[in-house]
């Protein structure tokens, strides 16, 4: 067993363990950390298998952005463990039939086998020797030329997705205060700071001294 085999099996079992983790552990944040975990080890086993791509876009978008919301989600949240432990073996037929269907699937792709290809070999003009050949830079070449229309409605639905979501949370409210840019940079000096004149210091007027204290 050479070395790259060995990583794959390591990766492959800290992937199978930390998701057998997400299902089991009681604490949501702990589930949440274990399943980071396992898209990590998925990510270091596309690596393996030359898939750089994929595994970067998954580091950058599930670990670095949507784990992250879901960890704080779950901290924020007040989840209360002993009312979803109670209501487990309620739901617990459903989610016991689709698991067995997952395995059973997993199961068929296995006992069928995949289909070997050799890596293809782009062959050079000098000498007729094999060069590198980078799957992002042909996965980019590919989506710029052939699939350019596709990309660029995407992008358009994502743009009109993130200006709908900042417009509905952008909504004034009426009990909080905000600040007006334009107004700031307009103020001047006399605005802020207002000179009041204040006479000078003068000894305080002496009491009257009344009947009783003459008697005295």
């Amino acid at each position: 067993m050479d070395v790259k085999t060995g990583f794959f099996y390591f990766f492959s079992l800290v992937m199978l363990f930390s998701a057998f983790r997400v299902i089991t552990a009681r604490n949501p944040v702990h589930a949440v950390l274990f399943l980071m975990l396992t898209f990590s080890q998925a990510s270091a086993i596309w690596l393996l298998l030359k898939a750089e791509f994929l595994a970067i876009t998954l580091v950058l978008v599930y670990l670095g952005a949507v784990m992250v919301l879901f960890l704080f989600v779950v901290m924020m949240l007040d989840i209360k463990i002993d009312a979803l432990r109670r209501s487990f073996w309620k739901h617990f037929p459903l989610g016991a039939t689709l698991g067995a269907v997952v395995v059973l699937e997993m199961a068929a792709v296995l006992m069928s086998g995949f289909r070997v290809t050799e890596e293809p070999q782009v062959l050079g003009a000098v000498g007729q020797l094999p060069v590198a050949v980078s799957n992002t830079k042909e996965l980019g070449v590919l989506l710029y030329t052939e699939y350019v229309y596709p990309v660029q409605v995407a992008a358009v639905i994502l743009l009109v997705a993130m200006i709908a979501a900042i417009a509905l949370t952008l909504r004034a409210r009426k009990d909080t205060k905000t600040i007006d840019p334009s107004v700031q940079v307009r103020v001047k000096a006399r605005d802020r700071l207002v000179v009041m004149k204040v006479e000078a210091t003068r000894a305080a007027p002496a009491a009257p001294v009344t009947q009783e204290e003459v008697k005295s």
